[in-house]
């Protein structure tokens, strides 16, 4: 039964990461029209090229930590939440046993 918990864990801190990680779909999709934007308001008016730089260099940094914020959240799920989680599980485990509420 512990090994099912355990096993039930690591699938659940897997799926979620895997879930994160679809978080660096919006910012590439995003970048990528804004670059493209950029480059039409270069291209109608050139003597504006460093504040359409500028403004665009903002926005992708801007764009680019939803995608970030995935990336770690997913690395956590990876690494760190499985340890814990199992670690919570064996603490209510042997509680549940000095209580006399398990064999």
């Amino acid at each position: 039964m512990l090994e099912l918990a355990i096993g039930i864990i690591m699938a659940c801190c897997a799926i979620g990461a895997g879930l994160a990680l679809i978080a660096g779909i919006g910012p590439g999709i995003g970048e990528g029209n804004a670059v493209a934007k950029a480059c039409e308001a270069v291209g109608r008016q050139p003597e504006a090229k460093g504040q359409v730089t500028s403004t665009l260099i903002l926005g992708c940094a801007l764009a680019e930590t939803t995608g970030l914020y995935g990336l770690v959240i997913g690395i956590l799920l990876i690494f760190v939440a499985p340890g814990l989680f199992v670690n919570r599980l064996l603490d209510a485990l042997t509680k549940a046993k000095e209580s006399g509420l398990l064999p």
